[in-house]
């Protein structure tokens, strides 16, 4: 049976003819698109997604504190010990780093992937030239080239990796950097149907940035990680120029704990900063929702003035090895999304909502973190770890994040 009889028979089971009604109106290599984007898609698992996309959970989940060690206040002995240890996992190459770089800045206003984005500092430079900077200066300090994993997505990796050969990948050698590429998964309408682009193929969204385990597997990044020997990788988010990506306490903090996994964390701006914090869920560490937590809980106070789900999880998180294998043995929960998607419908009219009209389906790393015994939390200070890109203007913006790059590094 050819690929066209083989998408022909799996649309017509799973109730979606309109994905090959375009299909003549195709180029030669669309057509090929299309076919391969029908037969890798798990139309079960859509089926099964679109069924449950209301259904509110009446889950009577035990959220509790999770206990946490506040790195501003430990011992001088101990910070001596815990860098120690760190840099002699980084000295002994049993460190790497992976960045998830898959989305665009559109947000920003500007045209292309985010990585790309340029800092208003002097001179400017993108948060790519940024990260490569501090991974330098590792390779300078300790004459260890860091192996850097980045995931990309479909739309920005060509421009992602172009931009790096056109920099010459701001001098940290070209072998040690990986680009692999995010899953996707279809958008689907109020009424299960996937939905088309206006060109006619079937229309995707990165998986959310719980896919990073499932990408490293898939594009053995995990297997290049193992046959490097490598223990320890810290994921991160390519948006906050000032992440220490390469903390030698934490790693440090790490390996004296024998931890499978530590995330690094700081306090709550105020109670009702829209952020979600680390607590433990049925005893496991997990992280709840600012949209899940209720207002008793998110003002609550210990006996020293401090709020008892005060830990705001940065998406800034070291691994085992090991833990990645664990938590990669099963698949994430997906959470829906419901967003606005300009689409082709079954008409070929080209439908531009002014409303949300389509479910997108995201997994979330902290989903991980419940499939693991026990994990550390760091506290960190808020002006030393995190300064993200996320609005063009206001809160969490370019203009923010300068400032607290500038502070940082001392910097007019």
């Amino acid at each position: 049976m050819n690929k066209f009889n083989q998408a022909q028979e799996i649309v017509k089971k799973f109730h979606q003819e309109h994905l090959l009604k375009f299909y003549d109106n195709l180029e030669e290599d669309k057509k090929e698109l299309l076919l391969n984007q029908i037969l890798e898609t798990d139309f079960e698992l859509l089926k099964e997604l679109y069924e449950k996309r209301n259904i509110v959970s009446d889950s009577k989940d035990k959220i509790t504190p999770i206990a946490y060690t506040d790195k501003s206040k430990l011992s001088k002995d101990e910070l001596e010990k815990y860098k120690k240890n760190g840099e002699e996992v980084i000295k002994n190459n049993k460190y790497a780093v992976v960045t998830m770089a898959g989305g665009q800045g559109t947000r920003l206003g500007h045209d292309g992937p985010k990585g790309t984005f340029m800092l208003n500092i002097d001179p400017p430079k993108s948060l790519f030239e940024i990260f490569c900077e501090k991974l330098n200066k590792i390779k300078n300090e300790y004459g260890v080239i860091i192996p850097w994993y980045l995931m990309t997505s479909k739309e920005n990796n060509n421009d992602t990796i172009k931009f790096f050969e056109e920099n010459n990948y701001f001098d940290y050698p070209k072998e040690a950097i990986k680009f692999f590429i995010q899953g996707e998964i279809p958008m689907i309408d109020t009424k299960g149907k996937v939905i088309l682009t206006a060109e006619g193929l079937i229309k995707q969204a990165a998986n959310g940035h719980g896919g990073i385990f499932e990408a490293m597997f898939n594009n053995d990044i995990v297997e290049d990680i193992k046959n490097r020997g490598i223990e320890w990788i810290f994921i991160g988010p390519v948006d906050n120029p000032i992440v220490q990506m390469t903390d030698e306490v934490m790693i440090g903090y790490a390996v004296n704990k024998n931890a499978a996994a530590i995330g690094k964390s700081i306090v709550k701006a105020n109670p009702g900063e829209k952020v979600g914090v680390f607590c433990k869920r049925n005893g496991k560490p997990s992280v709840v929702e600012y949209t899940e937590i209720t207002k008793e809980m998110a003002e609550e106070t210990d006996k020293n003035g401090e709020l008892v789900f005060g830990e705001s999880h940065i998406n800034c998180n070291l691994f085992n090895i090991n833990a990645i294998e664990k938590i990669g043995a099963e698949k994430l929960p997906y959470h829906t999304a419901f967003k606005k998607a300009t689409y082709m419908d079954e008409n070929g009219k080209i439908i531009e909502p002014k409303e949300p009209n389509c479910y997108k389906f995201e997994t979330f790393i902290f989903d991980s973190f419940e499939k693991l015994d026990s994990m550390e939390i760091l506290r960190g200070k808020r002006e030393e770890e995190f300064a993200p890109v996320k609005n063009k203007e206001g809160v969490d913006s370019p203009e923010t994040a300068v400032s607290l790059y500038k502070a940082y590094y001392n910097l007019k």
